[in-house]
């Protein structure tokens, strides 16, 4: 009896052992979200392209590891002016985050829009962005500050102007009343314009009551807003493309994760970051393409009216470089060295003299 106990439990164990799965496949809850709907360029980037990254990425891996995705898309959780806090706070463990928003909190992400008629390549600004991003200690560190860790570059296509009326040259321009909220006001000093403040969805109704006559911004933000239903006339100027902000993780929830999951959030960033700038790409062509058959006039500032706009400006990076003493200075000659060794040539040296 004895014997023939221990030969039926040893078999018992051994069959046990071949029907139990070698490794159970763990779920990961994730929470992700913004304050724009998907449908947005920046939000769109995190839905189609790092979730289902991250989730391709994990399968490859082995499958040890899914991921419960929670999406929070469209500002269900918080607004814009909140993506900061939201992603700092642990209120989502992923999101977007608008830095532009940010100018007291992170105000070395914003370097660009003290910089304006840089560069109209906005794949190139996230190339660069992501870089410095990861190599500068000083924007690295200011995500870490805010408890995030920064994931991939988020921008805009080039901005223009949008109007009521045709211009054909700066003169054009002078005593109008141009919607250019925040920073981008410093855009138009020197014009004769008065900026307003407002956004991509007050536009519209701006124009459309007279409030203003026409806003300062590109082409993925107003098609969809179908302002140039009351603003047909588009100037193309060149401002730029301008970095919005980045996709960042809450560095508690991160450090959280399995490793394997860290590695596939990372990789999956990096992926998102090519993914955006083609996207945006395509999506500002579409734009073009689908206003202009809806009537939007398409003319370009001349040339020498250009450079006298960018001569004109005042100085408008100093305030920006005094507030962020040494650090915004490495920022500032980081870009535009960044812009040079990739055959950029600025309107405008704002960089000149450090």
């Amino acid at each position: 009896m004895t014997i023939r106990l221990g030969f039926t439990t040893s078999a018992f164990a051994f069959a046990l052992a071949f029907a139990t799965p070698a490794a159970a496949q763990q779920t990961i809850t994730i929470n992700i979200g913004s304050s724009h709907p998907e449908s947005n360029i920046w939000a769109y980037a995190m839905k189609n392209a790092f979730q289902p990254t991250v989730d391709q990425l994990l399968e490859e891996a082995g499958d040890e590891f899914r991921i419960n995705w929670v999406e929070s898309y469209g500002g269900t959780l918080y607004r814009f002016t909140e993506t900061r806090t939201a992603v700092r706070d642990g209120i989502v463990d992923i999101g977007m985050v608008g830095t532009v928003w940010e100018g007291s909190a992170m105000p070395l992400q914003n370097v660009t829009y003290f910089t304006p008629f840089a560069t109209g390549d906005h794949e190139l600004l996230i190339e660069i962005f992501d870089q410095l991003t990861e190599e500068l200690p000083e924007l690295r560190d200011s995500w870490a500050e805010q408890n995030m860790l920064h994931l991939s570059s988020l921008i805009t296509d080039s901005y223009d102007i949008y109007s009521n009326f045709p211009i054909n040259s700066l003169a054009d321009i002078n005593n109008r009343r141009i919607n250019a909220p925040g920073t981008s006001a410093n855009w138009l000093q020197g014009t004769g314009t008065t900026p307003l403040d407002g956004a991509l969805t007050t536009y519209y109704t701006d124009i459309q009551t007279g409030v203003s006559e026409g806003a300062l911004s590109f082409a993925t933000g107003i098609q969809p807003t179908r302002v140039y239903e009351v603003a047909p006339h588009l100037t193309q100027v060149g401002v730029g493309a301008m970095y919005f902000g980045g996709i960042a993780a809450n560095l508690d929830s991160f450090g959280s994760w399995p490793e394997a999951v860290q590695d596939a959030v990372r990789e999956a960033g990096r992926a998102t970051s090519r993914a955006h700038g083609d996207y945006v790409t395509e999506r500002a062509e579409v734009a073009m393409s689908e206003m202009e058959q809806a009537g939007l006039q398409v003319s370009e500032l001349p040339e020498a009216d250009k450079q006298a706009w960018v001569d004109g400006l005042p100085n408008i990076i100093e305030p920006w470089l005094e507030d962020g003493g040494d650090a915004a200075v490495t920022v500032l000659k980081a870009y535009f060295d960044a812009l040079r060794e990739r055959g950029v040539q600025p309107l405008r040296d704002w960089d000149e003299g450090l």
